[in-house]
């Protein structure tokens, strides 16, 4: 699963550094949290960017409907740390929406060494994943077939 905020990049081009940073703290705090409580692997954060992944490195038969709840939680979780946040970072942080998107299917994992070890995932899944997310709506969730 990929999850990204809409209309980020034109909101943090207006805000401070601080603002910035402190949205996505409080949101990746909250997503963190949920992941943790449903058994959510999350990959990493690159901006406002979120992978996650269900079944890994265990597998698990309800990794699907896991990983739906989860974006759920991320829905309304997104929702509240806007309202909560609105005071302080500016009102039009209420339009941001997050984007979320989702497949299932066989993927290549592990941890890439060098300078900066890190897990990795690789293949089509995760390709079609991404584009679940890129090429949904805000405050959806767009899933596979």
């Amino acid at each position: 699963m990929f999850a990204d905020i809409a209309g980020f990049t034109a909101w943090s081009s207006t805000h401070p550094p601080e603002h910035v940073f402190r949205l996505l703290e409080s949101m990746y705090r909250e997503f963190d949290l949920c992941a943790k409580e449903r058994g959510v692997f999350k990959v990493e954060t690159i901006g406002d960017c979120y992978m996650a992944v269900c079944g890994l490195p265990d597998p698990r038969e309800d990794h699907a409907v896991a990983m739906s709840q989860f974006a759920l939680d991320m829905q309304i979780k997104m929702e509240g740390v806007t309202q909560a946040l609105a005071p302080e970072l500016g009102a039009d942080v209420l339009n941001l929406k997050l984007r979320s998107g989702m497949h299932s299917g066989p993927v290549t994992a592990g941890v890439l060494r060098g300078e900066k070890s890190r897990f990795q995932l690789f293949g089509d899944t995760v390709n079609t994943a991404s584009r679940m997310e890129s090429t949904g709506a805000p405050s959806r969730i767009q899933v596979s077939e």
